[in-house]
Order: structure tokens, then sequence, then C-alpha cells
């Protein structure tokens, strides 16, 4: 079977700037990665790559089986989950947030005319349910904490039964508990042995979940490492990564860094 991911060379050039240079990057539909690098590594350049959003402007890109540029994005973007601070944004406020999930059926946000058959409520009241939110179903969106509303991007991102879950910073703006809430539903998705290929991008450590299989150390669009995550996410890559001395600690399954 062909790799969820497969990026090979790929760069992208704005403005004569490089936010990507040659990221050659393979992801298996069991991986479940973490991607952490500081403001301007490239993230958030790499996630829009891997979600069909954007063209590489060298290299090939291989997504789902399909090579970008050779493929209509429209067909490709429902096969993958994402959650983003972007995509909340555009939420209307006042959308209840079980219409809020079953929209990503038509890949729509804020429903309109459109029809869902019971099956899709059923899929949307089952993902509330996993997610432990199922009280919310009838709120609107604006009502919401910023981590009940995190949960519920997921149960949307989840919705169409995707291959590959996109997860772009999902616990900024989290306090600690709405946090460790939010580490712990992640938990038990990586976890999951059914779940689809996951790929979490973050800034700390602390917020990586139980079940990350996975790490990618950006730097300046460049990769400083990527492999298994015991191997990868050292001490020495993270300071190199974030140009500071760090000590990494890892206990229970959760990390946590501090400088030197």
């Amino acid at each position: 079977m062909a790799a969820v991911i497969d990026l090979a060379d790929v760069s992208i050039v704005r403005d004569g700037s490089t936010l990507l240079d040659k990221i050659n990057w393979s992801v298996d539909e069991s991986d479940r990665w973490v991607i952490i690098g500081p403001n301007g590594a490239g993230k958030t350049t790499l996630l829009q790559v891997i979600s069909a959003q954007l063209h590489p402007t060298s290299g090939v890109a291989g997504l789902l089986g399909e090579v970008l540029g050779t493929v209509d994005v429209f067909d490709l973007r429902p096969r993958i989950g994402l959650t983003s601070a972007a995509l909340a944004e555009r939420v209307p406020r006042g959308e209840r947030v079980h219409d809020v999930v079953v929209s990503a059926s038509y890949a729509v946000i804020g429903r309109w005319r459109e029809s869902y058959d019971e099956l899709d409520h059923d899929r949307a009241t089952e993902l509330l349910a996993q997610l432990g939110i199922s009280e919310l179903a009838d709120r609107t969106f604006g009502t919401l904490s910023e981590g009940e509303k995190k949960r519920v991007q997921i149960a949307r991102a989840l919705m169409t039964d995707p291959e590959l879950l996109l997860l772009d910073e999902p616990a900024a703006g989290l306090d600690l508990a709405g946090r460790e809430t939010l580490v712990r539903t992640l938990s038990q998705i990586t976890g999951d042995p059914y779940a689809p290929a996951t790929v979490l991008v973050t800034h700390h450590v602390e917020e990586i979940p139980a079940g990350i299989t996975h790490a990618m150390l950006l730097k300046q669009g460049k990769l400083v490492a990527a492999g298994p995550l015991s191997q990868t996410l050292t001490a020495d890559a993270l300071s190199e990564t974030f140009e500071l001395g760090l000590r990494l600690s890892h206990e229970d399954g959760r990390y946590a860094a501090r400088a030197l």
C-alpha cells in the first residue's frame, strides 16, 4: 500500500524566501506523528501542503496515493480531516454544535440547504459521545469554551472517516485544565489502532499525547530530525531546533522541557 504522505525534495519558495527546503518525509497509515519547531519553522506551510491546500514550488508531494498537481484537490480534501484556528474562525457563532459536526459530510461550514440522512446524524452523535461532549450537541458554537471548541473541531474532522487526520496546534489558547483534557482525548485517538494516520503540530512537548509514534523537528524550513519518537525527540535535537540548551524529561508517557 502507498504511503499516506510521501514527500520528495519538497520546497516552498515565496517572494524569494524559502519556507520549506527539500523536505523528504514518509508517513504510513499506522503512524502518529508530531511536528515540533519554533515560530517561522515552516510547520504551518508543511501542513498546508499535506492538507492539499498548497502545491510545492519544487519536488513531489504524494498524498493518499495521489500526487499533488495531477489530481483534483477537491476530490482529495474530503479524505483529510483537519482542525485549525483558521477553520474555527469560519464557523458561525450561532451554528448548533451537532450541525458543525454533521456538515463536514458536505465539506461545508455553516448549514444551508443541504440535507443529511439518518446515518450522517447518527455518525455525528456517535463522535460527540466518543469525545465526551454529547451534552454540547444543542449548544451554539459561540457559547463554548476554547477547550470545548477544540473537541468539537476534532469530532468534525473525524466525521468523514478520513484517511489522514491533521491537528494544527490543537491546545493553543487553552488553560491547564483544558490542555490536559484535550491531551487525554488525543491520547485516546492516537492509541486507537483503527484511527487514521495522524499528524499533530505543536510548539510544546508537554502537548504530545501518549500514542504518538514518530517526531519531526523543523527549523527555518529544514529538517533537523525525523523518525521514531524515542530516537528523534532528544534533548540535543530539541536544543538545536530551538537554539536553546534544554533538558528533556519523560514520565508516565508525557514529555516536559526546561532550559538548562
